[in-house]
């Protein structure tokens, strides 16, 4: 008898309590195999290339390296890797740079998780993946670009992808020196970046980059977990808990179960708050 064997996945996204969550809610099914999670986009490119796994589900808001840059330097590598979006994310600008980028699959964090294991499943047999939502949107969008008339002319303020990159670590508040450390590159040449982009962009100050991040979505601009830091009891705790909610009611949204884990860091919060 033929014994299937399960699909590897390589989660990329910078909460610790969605990843293990997520994890949890693959094992629970059996049919899955998680190979590694990646903390940032640096991190996802690295783990992806060294582990070569069937399906790489991938955040777009990421530090360091976010989502669209990671996904495009991983199928700059190696073409054949499967990558699915879970993001907040999910506007028609969003959904088609990250198509544009060579993604398999794009859902919603708020998608429930049976739709996560199909996606994941889908794609790891070769086909294409899209929540209800993003194929509604797919079809609007496909029926504006057939109804556009003219030439399509090319965009030259297009950020290169190293330009993307310190874009985003600049806007997160690195120097150059630490820039060229992350990237591995002279400060001449982060300076040589940074003016180019600058000059793209016409924007001229650091704080003009920040907001322009933002608003594109290379960065953004929610609250960090930073309550939970690096206690790994409370991280534990509250990965449990998403796990069991997704395990114990598939059709539950993520979103939803993800706002009442918000809900707890904020008691734990003014707990501590009070003892200190």
């Amino acid at each position: 008898m033929k014994t299937t064997q399960p699909i590897t996945v390589l989660f990329a996204d910078d909460h610790a309590i969605v990843r293990q969550g997520l994890c949890a809610l693959l094992l629970a099914d059996g049919g899955f195999r998680i190979v590694a999670e990646a903390r940032d986009g640096r991190e996802a490119v690295s783990l992806a290339l060294a582990l070569r796994p069937d399906v790489i589900v991938m955040d777009i808001a990421m530090p360091v390296l976010n989502g669209l840059e990671a996904t495009r330097q991983i199928l700059a590598t190696n073409p054949a890797a499967r990558v699915v979006v879970l993001s907040a994310h999910d506007d028609d600008e969003y959904i088609q740079r990250m198509l544009t980028a060579g993604v398999v699959g794009f859902l919603e964090k708020q998608s429930s998780a049976e739709v996560l294991t199909k996606a994941i499943r889908t794609v790891a047999k070769g086909h294409t993946f899209y929540s209800p939502s993003i194929s509604r949107r797919l079809a609007s969008i496909a029926s504006l670009a057939r109804n556009h008339k003219g030439p399509t002319k090319s965009d030259p303020q297009r950020l290169t992808s190293r330009e993307y990159e310190v874009l985003q670590l600049v806007a997160e508040g690195s120097a150059n020196k630490q820039v060229a450390a992350t990237l591995r590159i002279s400060i001449k040449t982060v300076e040589k970046h940074r003016q180019h982009l600058m000059d793209k962009l016409g924007i001229h100050d650091t704080a003009g980059l920040t907001r322009h991040a933002i608003a594109t979505g290379v960065i953004e601009s929610a609250v960090l977990l930073t309550i939970i830091g690096k206690d790994p009891p409370v991280i534990a705790l509250l990965a449990g808990i998403l796990g069991f909610g997704v395990i114990a009611g598939t059709a539950a949204s993520i979103a939803k179960v993800l706002f009442i884990l918000f809900l707890v860091l904020f008691f734990v919060s003014l707990l501590r708050g009070k003892s200190a």
